[in-house]
């Protein structure tokens, strides 16, 4: 079988970024989540999920995120059903470049709180899909030992098919460490 690799270009990282400001479904749908119930972490990942945690600290403060090359996409993200993830923040520069590193989680996701503050939930890794074919999946990546989420459509017109992963490192998550939506996640009334 013909392996074809696409390197995403400037426009797909641009395109990669929208889907943070969707989330990892649309806004307001019932999608079910990939990754439902609590998951016990593997011993061998323990590791990792210590590696991720201690390079993305400094982004408890959003302003350190911010100078890090890290950018709001746009509003909170919540679904009614599921819960909520809230605001994310895209490093451009991560998303294009294809790479992934448990270290260096393309995404972050923040929480408003009641005084208005942001408060970081989760990291979220992204990779575009290689064939831009949703019924294969060859090319799936995986993190912690848990499976990207995908191949899923792009949420807007222009994005590409693509694969990621919600890790919740700084927020319990009932649904689970690496759920999409967080039951206990709301975003502020609009």
């Amino acid at each position: 079988m013909l392996h074809v690799s696409i390197r995403p270009t400037r426009r797909a990282a641009a395109l990669a970024l929208a889907i943070a400001a969707i989330g990892c479904a649309s806004i307001g749908t019932t999608a079910a989540p990939a990754h439902p119930g609590p998951h016990d972490t593997a011993p061998h990942t323990a590791s990792d999920l210590l590696r991720a945690r201690e390079a993305t600290r400094a982004f408890r403060d959003v302003d350190a995120a911010r100078a890090a090359g890290y950018a709001a996409t746009g509003a909170c993200a919540q679904d009614p059903k599921y819960g909520g993830m809230g605001i994310h923040y895209a490093n451009a520069e991560l998303v294009g470049d294809g790479e992934l590193d448990v270290t260096k989680p393309e995404i972050l996701v923040y929480q408003p709180t009641r005084r208005g503050k942001l408060r970081l939930g989760a990291v979220e890794y992204f990779q575009v899909d290689a064939d831009q074919d949703l019924a294969t999946d060859d090319d799936r990546p995986s993190h912690f030992g848990m499976p990207f989420d995908g191949p899923m459509l792009g949420h807007e017109s222009d994005m590409p098919i693509h694969y990621d992963l919600h890790v919740w490192l700084y927020r319990h998550n009932p649904a689970g460490r690496f759920a999409m939506w967080n039951p206990k996640v709301r975003c502020p009334d609009r």
